[in-house]
């Protein structure tokens, strides 16, 4: 809102506003409630100033009678002046809808033009030193960092401002007010103060590159900035859902877009994402548990009703309806949480995450995470290709890699809810589900050589709570390519665990997030790293890194994947090496203090990428080739890399992004191990030691 005069009469732009109005659900209640509704007492705002554009809800003929889309029409919101200040208004008499409009400085609202002194918050503030630091003043105003809108204690009233009177230069001194003052002195500060302008280092050729690619695949909803497209390739005549944006794909876009310091397509991207989370989805007449968010959307012109010659925008989100293989996307909500915390740590703008609605999506994720169920494991349980390997590869039960994001989001939510009477049994349950899992995790899911050997000589058919083969795992199930690939020293987490099956394969996303999150132990992190360098040239070869290994051949390809012609041998997710890993390899690499790993394999995808045509992905075991069916042109291909360089450059911002070993869970492992049981020692309590702490 900007004023065009002193006397308040103002030009106000039209406004972009995001409504709910969907049936059997709400994101504030177990009812349905338009925001409309002045008389709903847990309306609540969700304005949000765009160009010259009003959204909406509506539905669109040809998706199902519950599907909700959001829409953008032109509008122009009146504006009422009260009191020297303009405020937005609805844009007729007639209209129920309310526009609030914050103005930070005299601490009102306005609903429909009526004034309200700001009153105790809905959501109580957790006393944080984290929070406190937060550098946004208005929420409408993330970037902005005007001297007159920060706020600082005890203001300026006893300093005397600074009045020349007299100048005179001789040599390299200036006399100021009768005192001299050695100019060379300031100029060896200067130097010392500023050395990052004279150091700055000049982006290659290939990074600029990356740079307009990324803008290039931006996409805009009322016009502004949403998301990135999954790829942009312009020879692609069949793009299938490669031309949506991702919740998974966009992590790493929004991660480079915040590292660079443009912060407002990540908060677009979480803010509208949000509002998708609580549409009404059904496949077959069945709807999914409340809380659940899209795989993906994609922003479509229809025409308008009523009109020639107009069109409206509007987001359509999938939901896995339309998704091969007709799955949902279990880690769409886990990497919205995580990637929520990363703007939050970024930008230092805590009042995103504190938003009533915003509290309530990350309420309604883990919750639906938390539900009770069928289950005796604190993991959880998704089926096939409900995370990256969206497609049939065998990690149906407890797969790694949701295991991993799931510890992350729990640790992401536990730091970022507000705690009040509504919340602190969710929060009591995220404690004990953290401790839980991270113990599972560490005592079940490891292998290395002493583990394997321990395997070898499992007893099987033990009946009792002391049994030492809990899973009835039988021996003949290590596979013989283990036998002589584990090497002496070092380690990672299996694939999968269910009874009677334990999953060797060495999948790398949920190893580096096993890191990344300090699910394992700093030994086991360390292990880790030290397997990867081991089999470089069997996980990086020539371009890192491999999504899992080893592939999956012949008759075990044939019934585990069911042939699945896109996933052949050493190609797609059987094997493939995917480029986007490598931004998640390097701040695993910098938060065990081995750089020099992650610029190793940056320095070969550098030499690649670009001359390649920035691929989805490599296939041969060594990553020589080009993917059979890759897309050229995947942003978080371009996006990956970026991160990387710039997590490489600026290690302390990567500090931001992972997390250290939380010594309040071990403190209060809920293990229960007791006199009875076969070990005596919960094994987390290592981590101390291996700490140093």
């Amino acid at each position: 809102m900007s004023s065009s005069s002193s006397i308040g009469i103002s030009t106000v732009k039209p406004c972009c506003r995001i409504l709910i109005g969907y049936r059997g659900s709400s994101i504030f209640g177990s009812h349905a409630r338009s925001l409309d509704n002045p008389n709903s007492s847990k309306s609540h705002s969700k304005s949000i100033h765009n160009r010259g554009s009003y959204c909406s809800s509506s539905r669109i003929s040809g998706r199902s009678s519950h599907c909700i889309v959001q829409r953008c029409i032109a509008h122009q919101p009146s504006s009422v002046v009260h009191g020297g200040r303009a405020f937005i208004s609805s844009a007729s008499a007639s209209s129920n809808s309310i526009i609030r409009s914050r103005v930070s400085a005299a601490g009102f609202y306005a609903d429909s033009g009526i004034l309200r002194r700001r009153g105790v918050l809905l959501v109580p503030k957790v006393a944080s030193d984290y929070r406190n630091q937060s550098t946004s003043v208005d929420n409408n105003h993330v970037n902005e960092k005007g001297f007159e809108q920060i706020y600082i204690q005890g203001g300026f009233n006893n300093v005397k401002p600074l009045v020349i009177e007299e100048i005179e230069k001789s040599g390299n001194s200036v006399v100021l007010n009768g005192s001299a003052v050695d100019l060379d002195y300031f100029k060896e500060l200067n130097e010392k103060t500023t050395p990052q302008e004279k150091d700055e280092r000049v982006a290659s050729e290939i990074e600029k590159e990356a740079w307009k690619l990324l803008r290039a695949a931006t996409v805009t909803y009322c016009g502004s900035p949403v998301g990135t497209v999954a790829a942009n390739d312009p020879g692609d005549k069949q793009p299938l859902n490669y031309d949506q944006v991702f919740i998974r794909d966009f992590v790493p876009s929004a991660l480079a877009f915040l590292l660079n310091g443009d912060a407002e397509i990540v908060k677009n991207f979480l803010l509208h994402t949000l509002q998708l989370q609580s549409w009404e989805k059904t496949v077959d007449c069945y709807s999914p548990g409340q809380g659940l968010m899209p795989a993906s959307f994609k922003v479509r012109s229809v025409p308008l009703e009523g009109s020639e010659g107009e069109f409206e925008e509007v987001l359509d989100p999938d939901f896995g309806e339309s998704a091969i293989g007709r799955v949902a996307p279990v880690d769409s909500g886990l990497w919205w949480i995580i990637m929520l915390r990363a703007y939050g740590k970024i930008t230092g703008d805590y009042a995103l995450q504190e938003r009533v609605d915003v509290q309530t999506g990350i309420s309604l994720i883990l919750n639906l995470c938390l539900s009770d169920g069928f289950d005796m494991f604190p993991t959880l349980l998704v089926t096939d290709g409900s995370c990256m390997i969206d497609r049939r590869m065998g990690i149906h039960g407890h797969p790694l890699e949701i295991q991993a994001l799931f510890y992350s989001a729990l640790r992401c939510g536990r730091e970022m809810l507000t705690v009040h009477d509504g919340t602190k049994n969710l929060v009591a349950a995220i404690n004990k589900r953290l401790s839980a899992l991270s113990f599972h995790m560490r005592e079940y899911y490891w292998v290395d050589m002493k583990k394997i050997n321990e395997i070898y000589r499992y007893k099987t058919e033990e009946y009792s709570t002391d049994a030492v083969n809990k899973f009835n795992i039988y021996p003949e199930q290590i596979p013989s390519w283990l036998v002589d690939w584990i090497p002496e020293e070092g380690g990672y987490f299996m694939g999968n665990l269910q009874p009677a099956h334990m999953d060797f394969r060495f999948f790398t996303l949920g190893n580096l997030w096993s890191i990344i999150s300090s699910l394992g132990t700093r030994e086991q992190n360390e292990g880790i790293l030290d397997l990867i360098d081991t089999k470089w040239d069997d996980l990086v070869a020539h371009m890192p890194l491999k999504i899992s290994y080893p592939a999956m051949e012949g008759e075990e390809w044939r019934i585990i994947t069911g042939s699945d012609p896109k996933n052949t041998p050493w190609s797609y997710h059987n094997g493939g090496s995917w480029p986007t890993l490598l931004w998640q390899f390097t701040l695993a690499c910098i938060k065990m203090e081995r750089p020099e790993l992650a610029q190793k394999a940056v320095s070969l995808a550098e030499q690649r990428l670009a001359a390649d045509g920035w691929p989805e992905y490599y296939d041969t075991r060594g990553g020589r080739f080009i993917g059979k069916q890759s897309r050229n042109y995947q942003t978080w291909t371009i996006a990956g890399f970026l991160t990387s360089k710039m997590l490489l450059e600026n290690p302390e911002k990567a500090s931001l992004l992972f997390w250290d070993e939380d010594y309040e869970l071990l403190e209060t492992c809920v293990c229960a191990l007791g006199v009875k049981a076969s070990r005596k020692k919960c094994s987390r309590f290592a981590a101390r030691s291996q700490d140093g702490a």
